[in-house]
């Protein structure tokens, strides 16, 4: 808030004051808390809901009062103030059982869960987990519940237990699924990934990861995308899954907001490989069913956007010279590939493009006029399986691209 914007929170407490008005004067401090927690300060957060804890009790409006507590258990263990975060929430926990309020009485334990597990009292902290799990459980909140079970199996993986963290983290990522709840599901499933790793069972790791990655896209939530591919970069490396691990470690680099032990790993897993024998895209499509080659060519197609203009170049031509050699496959690979680029922004369709015809016209290092002119032939006939508002585009796309170069035309 400015001079010129006062709070109007602020400015209700004047018009309600505790001696006159202490219900909504109370009521003004929680909400006034609750906004500077939401705006990143529980300093600022913890005198209003002290004060409206204290005279929400001295109305006898014990559930409001309860309420009141949670909030400043969360502000004061924000404020880097674990005890008293611990006593605020048992007491809050305590009072909500006695109102006979399941789902709040959950919500207190989970935080003082969070508490004690920060403060290094983790028998404790899963304890207080497992009560708010089945108080979710019980009240039908599945995202609550899939917290609960989440937090308490990655505290266990933690602690050198992966065996039992497994169910729990199971049980979150089905949970967090049911909900609808995303984030919590890339989370759950990224857990479990490191589970399965730890427990030596690396192919049904790498595949968890992949599922992480589905509920965490790069544009959405980069970081965890970021995370999860790395992740995954490590568990296809040791399952011996070398090109998917090759792949997954540089598009995970390639991502600005990926945090750097995430870098570090990635960097570390790359590091370890042999380099590739050949295409490391077309070799993990090869051992892919086609159902799932449109999305693995689309995250690498992402990756290739934002890469240099002759790196780009170069990955596309590579593509392409080997879908050539994949007779069998050929156009299915192509019209995959194609499919992505329909799906991109001009930002990203427009480098794509210029790739694509400069590969088809020039071809690699060692392509032959009829390799490339067979490579012009597969490409058209992918071309031609699409509606013709799609096929037209990109005829006129890689037509625009081939006469500013004084390329041959002929894409139509």
């Amino acid at each position: 808030m400015t001079a010129a914007q006062p709070d109007p929170l602020a400015a209700r407490l004047d018009r309600y004051p505790v001696t006159r008005y202490p219900v909504q004067h109370a009521t003004t401090q929680f909400h006034l808390g609750a906004s500077r927690l939401a705006a990143g300060d529980p300093t600022a957060a913890l005198d209003a809901l002290t004060v409206a804890r204290r005279v929400f009790g001295e109305a006898s409006l014990r559930l409001e009062e309860a309420k009141a507590t949670t909030m400043l258990g969360i502000a004061l263990r924000e404020s880097g103030r674990p005890a008293e975060a611990a006593t605020a929430f048992r007491a809050a926990a305590e009072s909500f059982a006695e109102l006979g309020q399941p789902v709040e009485q959950a919500a207190a334990s989970y935080n003082l869960g969070l508490v004690l597990r920060d403060g290094g009292d983790v028998a404790a902290a899963q304890a207080a987990w497992s009560t708010a799990r089945e108080a979710f459980r019980a009240s039908g909140q599945p995202a609550q519940a899939a917290a609960c079970a989440r937090e308490h199996g990655a505290c266990l993986l933690t602690a050198g237990d992966p065996e039992a963290a497994q169910p729990l983290l199971e049980e979150a990522a089905v949970l967090a699924e049911r909900a609808g709840d995303l984030p919590g599901l890339g989370a759950a499933l990224n857990a479990l990934g490191l589970a399965l790793l730890a427990t030596d069972r690396p192919a049904e790791a790498a595949e968890t990861f992949r599922r992480a990655l589905g509920a965490s896209p790069r544009t959405v939530r980069p970081a965890e995308y970021a995370m999860a591919k790395a992740n995954l970069a490590l568990a296809a490396a040791r399952a011996g899954q070398d090109a998917r691990a090759r792949l997954a470690a540089r598009q995970s680099l390639a991502v600005p907001a990926a945090a750097a032990p995430v870098r570090a790993q990635a960097r570390q897993v790359l590091a370890q490989l042999p380099p590739p024998p050949g295409n490391d895209l077309l070799d993990v499509l090869d051992e892919e069913p086609p159902d799932r080659w449109t999305a693995t060519v689309r995250e690498e197609v992402l990756r290739l956007v934002e890469a240099p203009a002759p790196e780009r170049r170069a990955a596309v031509a590579g593509f392409l010279e080997g879908a050539l050699a994949r007779p069998g496959t050929a156009h299915a690979l192509v019209q995959s590939f194609l499919h992505v680029l329909l799906e991109l922004p001009p930002s990203g369709y427009d480098p794509m493009v210029q790739a694509v015809v400069g590969a088809a016209v020039a071809g690699g290092p060692e392509a032959s006029p009829r390799n490339r002119d067979a490579l012009r032939r597969v490409m058209r006939s992918a071309m031609a399986r699409f509606p013709v508002p799609q096929w037209d585009r990109l005829a006129a796309s890689f037509d625009a691209v081939a006469a500013e170069s004084g390329a041959p035309l002929g894409w139509r």
